[in-house]
This record gives C-alpha cells, structure tokens and sequence, in this order.
C-alpha cells in the first residue's frame, strides 16, 4: 500500500483527511507541524506528500523544498485557504504536482492523486544506458525521470518529464497546447495552463547548456522543441 505523508495543522480536518484516505486503501502519516513532517520524512518512507501551506514551525513551502533536495519524483499535493495566483504559480516552482484550495471535497483530492499517481512510475534510477534518447547533446531517460549532459545529471518531476516526453514526440514540430493539457493536466483550465508555462521555463533552463536547443513558443498554437544543426 502506499504511503502518504499528510501535514495539515487543523486538526478535525487532519483526522477526516487521514480516516478517509485510509478507507481508500492508503497508509497515512499525519503530522501537525512542518518540522514533525520533515523529521517524519526523513525516518520512513514515502510515497506521496500532502502538505498544508500555513503550517506552525515550518511552512508548507519550506518543507516542500526540504523534500524536493532529497526526492525530485515523489507528488506533492498543497492544501492552503488562499487562493492567490502568486502562492499557486510559487507552489508550482517548487516542484508541487497539484494545488487545492480549501474547501473541496475528499473525492476531487482523490482523483487528483490518483491522476498524479497514473503518470509517476516509482522504478530505480539505475538503468541500462542504451535506454535513454538523446535530445541535442543530452540523453533523456524517460523512466528513470532524468536528464545527463556529460556526467552530470538532473533528476526530473514527473511532470517534467511528461512534458519533455511529449516536446522529444514532437521534435521540430508544433506540439498543440490543448493536447499537452489534456494529456498531461487533465483538462485545459486556466490554472493547469499557468502551470504548463512554469514548467516549459524550467524545461528551458534545464536544456540550456546546449545552444542548438530551444523551446519555442508558437503563439496561440503551443510550443516547438527545435533541434539546429
């Protein structure tokens, strides 16, 4: 079963959210604190991490970023009561996979993981070299959700890889925007296009050390991964 490490500091709703995902058939950890969680964090493991934003100690954020130095795949879920733009497109920087503001309803943050969870594959990183794809001078390794240039190599987020997935599919073509959304997010809302342009800048800079790549934006058509000669 997997394992959830949920963070939430309301205590009813920290309870509800926990007896409720254990009914689904999950194995939940709830802290009420961000430094409990990332101590918590740290001793077990984990599969999947709901976070609160406001949290005593340690904010949701922080302990986000915390996370993300150890594992770049594992989801991450943000509750918050806010519904700012700012926090949405910051929590997204960071390498969460979702946000949701409070209220919702438990059925919606259910589906939401288990659409995260359909596009993470958990497998080892260590894999066969002859299996990654090369994009310009890097190799791209899909299922391990890595990049190498030389010897160094980035970890990806699942979504990244998704993304870069579906930009190597179309290569010097004009991958559609709506396709991408759909295919990746769910659905073409403002809030998961918002999120497509955060993650298309950290493709961007991830790709940088090769000059003859570029990612391209077609206006009102989407996005072009363009490989010069």
């Amino acid at each position: 079963m997997l394992q959830v490490l949920l963070v939430e500091d309301d205590y009813n709703l920290g309870l509800i959210l926990k007896e409720y995902l254990e009914a689904k058939g999950y194995v939940a950890t709830l802290c009420r604190d961000g430094e409990v969680a990332w101590q918590t964090y740290q001793n077990a493991p984990f599969d999947f991490c709901i976070f609160d934003v406001m949290l005593p100690k340690l904010d949701g954020f922080s302990l986000a970023e915390h996370v993300r130095h150890l594992n770049k795949k594992i989801p991450i879920i943000f509750l918050t009561a806010k519904s700012l733009k700012e926090d949405t497109i910051y929590g997204l920087k960071i390498g969460a996979d979702d946000y949701m503001t409070k209220p919702f309803r438990m059925e919606e943050l259910l589906l939401r993981m288990e659409a995260i969870l359909r596009r993470t594959t958990f497998i080892p990183v260590e894999t066969n070299p002859h299996e990654g794809e090369m994009v310009g001078k890097y190799v791209f390794f899909a299922d391990a959700q890595k990049l190498l240039f030389g010897e160094q190599e980035q970890k990806l987020t699942s979504k990244e890889t998704n993304l870069l997935k579906m930009l190597v599919q179309y290569k010097n073509q004009i991958m559609d925007r709506t396709l991408a959304l759909k295919q990746i997010w769910g659905d073409d809302s403002y809030y998961n296009a918002r999120s497509m342009d955060v993650y298309i800048t950290k493709l961007r800079r991830l790709l940088n050390q090769d000059d003859k790549l570029q990612i391209l934006n077609v206006h009102g058509q989407g996005f072009k991964l363009l490989e010069l000669h």
